[in-house]
């Protein structure tokens, strides 16, 4: 479940599994599903 909070006046959502950030909610319950929890790609 995408998890939301509030940050520089902003809503981000951010994925339970990994912990990538999103400023829109359907990106992240995107990424979520296919997300694999390992770690993120956006670091390799």
């Amino acid at each position: 479940m995408v998890e939301s909070t509030t940050r520089d006046d902003m809503t981000w959502y951010k994925c339970e599994k990994c912990g990538l950030m999103f400023d829109d909610r359907d990106d992240a319950k995107q990424h979520e599903e296919n997300c694999d929890s390992s770690d993120p790609s956006y670091l390799q």
